[in-house]
């Protein structure tokens, strides 16, 4: 009789198993998302051979929907209005939040000013490492200031251990940093395998559940911007949120991907200081610092993240190329959307940019993924290219068609308020918006129905 192989292959996708390695999962359809692992031995003594009824209890019995009673989840706050924004208005009872993000970006910093918050407020913590040892955190903490008894930690990765502090000290709030050092002693695979991470959080999600204690979990980023690990591991919890930014710089961005008490839109932004993360609550204030004075190639839009509107400084710069094909570069957009607008501007306006390098810049690391900054895009283009200063109190918003012409966006008046508050005096915007905007006042609106109009009316203005 053959031998039972001791390995299985998982797809990091979607978590299915298979006996054989394959190039492409036939569940999900991924190429090169195999990746072996030690299987799991049948316990031979816990096979049931037929239903169990006296496993069902008065909680596991079906019930209709008509007899099921919804109440509103009660919230704790962190006093971080940032943090509390991305969640949805605060922590729910019971829920695991998946924190993710690059080496060094302020994941640990972060958590440790929630529980400084919460252990002030009343609330009982426990903050259990797998990565620092105790003094290493009383390090961090001695920078965001003074801890009290409320706060507990916990230097340990068996999991096994974990639950035992978790069950005997039923905390409100639990951190593990990070879920890619715990490891389950019963599995056998080395920490931070796809067994072991799933594993793992499967049993934090059972503790979460079933004694009520929200739950935040750090995962390392793989080079790809994910959270390394099988893709069940943002399925399984009820938050994921992901940290951006640069680690050079200060700004830090706290984006929501999954929620299910709450927006996925909504983002939170800090200033990465010495005593810790400080919340900008002005984001629009904060992208505009050190704006160029008379230099060409740089306008002011706006985007919205969720509900809150947010006014960035779009740069482009075009130059003569030497070499036999120019270059092209965006930070902070699409590289395709970029291209699509360049060609709009050979097309429709006959640019020749055939021997020019182009490159556009998103300043303040923002990343943006809506249409709403097309217009805006191809006036900095035009700018750099036609070496002509924008009027540093004008402001652009519209989406380019392949025709060149410019549409609607949401959120206009939104928009266009955030940018009347900050003291910018007129907008560029489609002409099929103005009549929705009739109520604005103190504000030159500008319509203009494709590229070519808004150019000459950019060139008016300046």
């Amino acid at each position: 009789m053959a031998k039972a192989k001791d390995t299985i292959f998982f797809c990091k996708e979607c978590g299915y198993e298979s006996s054989k390695w394959a190039g492409q999962c036939p569940a999900c359809h991924e190429w090169n998302t195999f990746v072996e692992a030690p299987s799991q031995k049948d316990n031979k003594a816990g096979v049931r051979k037929g239903p169990t009824l006296r496993l069902l209890n008065e909680e596991s019995r079906p019930v209709s929907m008509s007899k099921v009673k919804a109440t509103e989840d009660e919230r704790i706050t962190t006093g971080i209005e940032e943090f509390d924004r991305v969640l949805g208005g605060g922590i729910i009872k019971g829920s695991l939040v998946l924190v993710g993000g690059d080496p060094g970006i302020g994941k640990s910093t972060l958590l440790t000013q929630v529980c400084k918050t919460l252990s002030d407020a009343g609330h009982s913590v426990l903050y259990v490492t797998g990565e620092e040892s105790l003094s290493q955190i009383k390090l961090r903490a001695n920078r965001i200031g003074e801890f009290n008894d409320n706060l507990k930690l916990l230097a340990e990765t068996d999991l096994d251990i974990i639950e035992a502090a978790i069950t005997e000290e039923k905390p409100e709030v639990a951190i593990i940093d990070s879920i890619q050092t715990m490891y389950r002693p019963d599995v056998a695979s080395t920490p931070g395998s796809v067994g072991q991470v799933r594993e793992c959080t499967n049993l934090l999600m059972q503790l979460a559940k079933g004694l009520g204690v929200s739950t935040f979990v750090v995962g390392h980023v793989t080079k790809e911007g994910v959270v390394a690990g099988p893709r069940t591991l943002e399925h399984m919890v009820d938050t994921v949120l992901y940290f951006e930014g640069d680690s050079q710089g200060s700004y830090r961005i706290l984006r929501g991907v999954k929620n299910r008490f709450g927006s996925t839109n909504e983002i939170g932004v800090f200033e990465m200081c010495s005593e810790g993360l400080r919340e900008v609550k002005n984001p629009s204030e904060f992208m505009l610092i050190g704006r160029p004075e008379n230099a060409s190639g740089s306008i002011v839009s706006c985007s919205v993240e969720g509900t809150r509107p947010i006014l960035i400084e779009i740069q482009a710069l075009v130059a003569k190329s030497g070499l036999g094909n120019p270059r092209r570069s965006s930070t902070g957009i699409d590289y395709n959307r970029m291209n699509l607008l360049v060609a709009v501007l050979e097309k429709r306006l006959g640019f020749a940019m055939s021997d020019c390098d182009a490159y556009v810049n998103i300043v303040g690391g923002v990343k943006i993924n809506e249409t709403a900054l097309d217009l805006a895009v191809i006036c900095a283009i035009a700018s750099s290219y036609m070496d002509f200063v924008v009027n540093p109190n004008t402001i652009a918003l519209g989406e380019v068609g392949l025709s060149g012409e410019v549409r609607s966006v949401n959120m206009m008046e939104a928009r266009i308020l955030e940018a009347k508050k900050m003291g910018f005096t007129t907008c560029i915007c489609p002409k099929s918006a103005l009549a929705s905007l009739k109520n604005i006042k103190d504000m030159e609106l500008i319509g203009v129905s494709d590229v070519r109009e808004a150019i000459s009316k950019l060139k008016q203005k300046r």
